[in-house]
């Protein structure tokens, strides 16, 4: 299984801007692993949110994943920084989409 480095994982969970989501594939792929479940796992016990913003990391298909807090915040609080939700999956997916 490959090794993760958290500590690296939330650094760029601090670069994603205000506005903008990414995936948990994303993150993986720029951390060279293919461990996506093991980076959502690692995302999910981000133990400084929403500071570091891990409400901001989604699935491939723009459905919102999990979060820590309830989708219902995850949701208020993705809108306040502008990205909007629907039918559970974020507007404008391409749009919105963060790639490192």
């Amino acid at each position: 299984m490959d090794s993760i480095n958290s500590q690296k994982l939330y650094e760029l969970l601090s670069q994603i801007p205000k506005g903008r989501v990414t995936t948990y594939k994303e993150l993986a792929q720029k951390l060279k692993t293919k461990g996506y479940r093991a980076v959502g796992q690692i995302v999910g016990a981000n133990p400084n949110a929403p500071k570091t913003p891990c409400h901001r990391v989604v699935r491939s298909d723009g459905g919102l994943g999990g979060y820590a807090f309830g989708l219902p915040k995850k949701i208020e609080i993705l809108a306040k920084e502008g990205v909007k939700i629907s039918d559970g999956k974020v507007v404008d997916f391409d749009k919105k989409f963060y790639k490192f």
